[in-house]
């Protein structure tokens, strides 16, 4: 083997990527980018969820876990009165609520026993976590409190509006996954298939044909269009069918959202594709336009926990409103009637019209 030869080739490869300006910005500037974003979100100071606390008793006990729970650093508690809670609750504006019986400190002193009520939204399992996190805190000072004799018991009543101790983490991140697996592959697939058809000369010889433009256009999309459609049918059937994924909501509407997200990624593949000219090119998108939304629109991270800064950014990307729609409709139930259902339905065509448009323009120039 010659060395020279070798290091000829290797030259010849660094050379190539310092002159090609995306590749550059892919492995120098991208990952501090990720990086910088994930310690924000995991490190920043994130918003506390909005838990509501109703203090019944009037014993000495009551008063000092309601003091802990509103003091608290987990949580943003707020005194409220059990109608406002329940509304709260329902209408997804709190993560939950806490209830301190009228006999809370009576049975702490009495029966050596601790017993708060929790309800709980239940679609997130980190909102909940947080939730009961906080309580645990503020009960070790009720604990404290009980002076003499054993420790006393603490066994707090949990109820779920949605969800529950049954359902696995599975049930709980599928409707997220369902989307985030659509939109991703979606993407891939159209934005790869798309460069081949300019790469082929393909999108050329069609020009040339009596076909007009418009109607070359609205062929590539309806028939990468109807791949994904066939791709989401194919995905939400064997989370259901097969893999059992809890689902309290109607299939159609699951799968009316993740069409409309599969729509978006079709046309934003094209869109992005129009600006690679080879395949890696085309995947060195991937960590611009997927992984950010991936890691804001609370796939992983609920956003209402984000850093204040992030979650404006969160709010308008496509893929949270899919996210956010699918576990309302799989967790919670809610239909179309729902207020926001609607909105993230609206939202939805709203970003696939758009994306439409801008495909449809890219297109138009990449076959003048």
């Amino acid at each position: 083997m010659s060395m020279r030869r070798t290091l000829a080739i290797a030259r010849r490869i660094l050379h190539g990527v310092r002159r090609d300006r995306r590749t550059l910005v892919l492995l120098f500037v991208v990952p501090v980018v990720l990086l910088t974003l994930m310690g924000y979100l995991l490190r920043g100071g994130s918003t506390q969820p909005a838990v509501g606390v109703i203090q019944q008793d009037r014993g000495p006990l009551g008063p000092i876990v309601a003091q802990r729970l509103l003091a608290s650093h987990d949580v943003a508690a707020t005194s409220m009165s059990a109608d406002d809670a329940r509304a709260d609750l329902a209408a997804q504006r709190i993560a939950g609520y806490v209830v301190l019986p009228a006999d809370f400190s009576d049975r702490a002193l009495r029966e050596r026993v601790v017993a708060p009520e929790v309800h709980l939204e239940g679609t997130q399992p980190a909102l909940s976590a947080s939730v009961l996190g906080a309580l645990g805190s503020a009960l070790a000072s009720a604990g404290t409190a009980v002076s003499g004799g054993a420790a006393p018991t603490v066994s707090p009543t949990v109820t779920y509006l949605h969800g529950g101790p049954d359902l696995d983490t599975l049930d709980y991140f599928g409707a997220a996954f369902i989307g985030l697996i659509v939109f991703f592959l979606v993407y891939v697939l159209t934005s790869i298939a798309f460069l081949r058809e300019r790469q082929q000369g393909t999108l050329e010889r069609l020009m040339a044909s009596p076909l007009r433009r418009g109607e070359i256009v609205v062929g590539y999309m309806i028939g990468f269009g109807v791949l994904a459609l066939l791709q989401s049918a194919l995905v939400l059937a064997f989370s259901l069918a097969v893999l059992h994924i809890y689902n309290a909501g109607e299939v159609w509407l699951i799968f009316l959202l993740e069409a409309l997200l599969a729509l978006f990624a079709v046309n934003l593949g094209i869109f992005l594709s129009t600006f690679a000219r080879t395949e890696f090119q085309a995947v060195q998108f991937i960590p611009l336009a997927i992984v950010p939304q991936i890691l804001l629109s609370g796939v992983l991270f609920p956003v209402e926990t984000e850093p204040a800064l992030l979650q404006p950014l969160s709010n308008v990307l496509p893929l949270t409103y899919a996210v956010y729609g699918m576990r309302s409709a799989m967790l919670a139930g809610r239909g179309v009637t729902d207020a926001g259902i609607l909105v993230d339905l609206g939202v939805g065509v709203l970003f696939a019209a758009l994306a439409i448009a801008l495909a449809a323009l890219t297109l138009r120039r990449a076959a003048a």
